[in-house]
Order: C-alpha cells, then structure tokens, then sequence
C-alpha cells in the first residue's frame, strides 16, 4: 500500500505537501489516474486516485473514504525527554508502530533535557504512522512540569500509574493497576529516576506505583515495555 499523510483536504480533493508531493512524483515516478492512499492522522483513510501529478503541489480526488475509531487513545504514556535525543526520538517511532494515543514530554526534578523539539518530534511521529500503516498520529501534548501534571489530574478519573525504582515502595504489575473500563495515564522517570519526593507527591495525589521488573531499564526502554504492556490489557 501507498500510503500517504495529509490535512490539506477540502471537500473530495486533496492536495499532498511538497515533501509528499516530491517523494510521490519524483521518488516513485506516478502519475495522473494512478491510485494511492491518504491518512488524515484522525482515523481516515482515503483511497485516492492522481489528478495532478504536480511534483510540488500534487492534487487528489477521493474514490473512497473508511474511518477507523483509534484502538490506542486510552493510552496515554508521559515520559521525560532524555539526554540523547535520538533515544527520545527512538521511543516515539517505536509507540507510534506499536499503539499510543497520546505522549507527554515531563520535565522532572532528574531531567537533563528540558528543551523540547515539538516540529521534530511530530515528523517522527507522522513518519511512524505512515510506516507502520497506522491512522492515527498519536497526540503530542506540550511538555509540562512533573509537580504541575500530577496536580493537573490527580481528582481525574483515570488509572493513575507512575514507574520508579525505589525498592521500599511498595509497587505492583502493570496489569495489577489497571482497570480497562478507564483510560490509563503512566508515568516514566528520567535517567536516574524521579527524586523520592516526586514518586511520594505523586502517590499522595491518587497515583499508584508500578513495576516493570528487576533490570535496570534505560528511559525509552522502560517506556516501550510500558506501552507493550498497556496495549496487551487494552487489545
């Protein structure tokens, strides 16, 4: 399948941006009347056939149209952005292939990172979906402090999970915690871990504390077994 992303869409014609539009026509050489497929990133998916084969501003006219409810926007994984970028950016592309609805860059009291690339990590985020014939982008929020997330939902009604390392608080499974019927919100540390005082603020405000086993996990690891783990209990 040739699959495409674009929301430049206006009433049965859509038009590709220019990266899209080159990779179309220059790249794959296609031309007028040839079929292909278009992702909004919302859960559409459009089969489409070439009306202009411009290589800058290739236009579309929709055959046909299926709309998909997301399968993943109960999960929710917020994670604080680690030193090496391209670790941070490993981890976005691998959850947009597995099933996420929606990511959370923390900034944390550990954080090495603080500046957040949002244009960047929307095109991992866009190129994921296209890869893995996904059809949706998963939502990226704004990054956000720990202290100010925490407050911000601790009276919702949500499973409320946070990952840490500190051996003498008490913690459980993953699928131990969550109830299916709720959408679920899981927080993963920095490299070094949330400070004691994090994990503790977070309890006292409705969260509960998880495992995820034994190893010592680098940040982007631990995130994807999480979203592993979230995606089996809500399959």
């Amino acid at each position: 399948m040739l699959l495409f992303y674009a929301t430049n869409i206006a009433s049965e014609i859509i038009t590709l941006d220019e990266n899209d539009s080159k990779h179309a026509i220059k790249v794959l050489r296609l031309k007028i009347g040839d079929k292909i497929y278009v992702v909004n990133g919302s859960g559409n998916l459009f089969k489409c056939e070439i009306l202009d084969a411009h290589p800058k501003k290739c236009t579309l006219t929709i055959l046909n149209k299926e709309f998909q409810t997301n399968p993943f926007e109960q999960i929710s994984i917020a994670v604080a952005p680690t030193k090496n970028n391209n670790r941070y950016e490993w981890f976005l592309e691998k959850a947009t292939e597995i099933g996420i609805g929606s990511i959370i860059p923390i900034v944390t009291k550990n954080s090495e990172r603080k500046v957040i690339k949002e244009d960047r990590m929307e095109k991992v985020l866009v190129a994921a979906m296209k890869q893995s014939l996904k059809r949706y982008v998963p939502v990226l929020k704004s990054a956000i402090t720990f202290k100010s997330l925490v407050e911000q939902h601790s009276s919702s009604d949500l499973n409320l999970l946070i990952a840490h390392c500190y051996p003498d608080i008490p913690k459980e499974k993953i699928y131990k915690r969550v109830n299916s019927s709720k959408s679920t919100l899981l927080l993963i540390g920095p490299e070094g871990d949330f400070s004691k005082d994090e994990v503790e603020f977070a309890l006292q405000n409705g969260f509960q504390s998880v495992t995820l086993g034994d190893a010592r996990l680098r940040t982007e690891t631990a995130a994807i077994m999480a979203c592993v783990q979230l995606n089996m209990i809500y399959d």
